[in-house]
């Protein structure tokens, strides 16, 4: 398999789920690690990820804008890691601001249709906002089934 076609089936495992496991920097240099639920975009090769303000997560990829997805595969041989960088939108302030519509894309992947001035209401509330990890690189192992299975 060429690194092309490796880089493909990696690319397809964060497509095909939405939970994994973010790693950031934390302030005294150890990793910081969150399950998260993530949106991904693969035209871009963005994972987007809600959060509010106020957690680790999200004040550590202010501080250094680097992070990695770990994205579980069907069995322990079977796994993608993304990383690159990081930008993050404003916290939603506003019914209609940019942050709250692309909120509002996020959340609506995982909750379906929700009452639109209720849901903004509750993130603004939370002082939620969207973390964007550009995947640049990719690794990880694609096997098919586990060795000795």
């Amino acid at each position: 398999m060429t690194n092309s076609s490796a880089d493909d089936k990696l690319l397809q495992l964060i497509a095909g789920s939405r939970q994994g496991v973010l790693a950031t920097i934390a302030a005294d240099g150890r990793p910081q690690l969150s399950n998260v639920l993530y949106v991904w975009d693969a035209a871009e090769r963005i994972a987007r990820i809600s959060t509010t303000a106020d957690r680790a997560k999200a004040r550590n990829v202010q501080r250094d804008p680097r992070a990695a997805l770990h994205v579980p595969g069907d069995h322990f041989w079977q796994y993608a890691v993304g990383e690159g960088a990081v930008t993050v939108s404003e916290v939603a302030a506003e019914p209609g601001d940019e942050a709250s519509r692309e909120l509002m894309g996020v959340h609506s992947v995982f909750y379906g249709a929700v009452d639109e001035d209720e849901f903004i209401a509750q993130m603004i509330a939370a002082r939620r906002l969207v973390v964007r990890l550009h995947v640049e690189h990719v690794y990880g192992i694609f096997l098919d089934s586990p060795p000795g299975g």
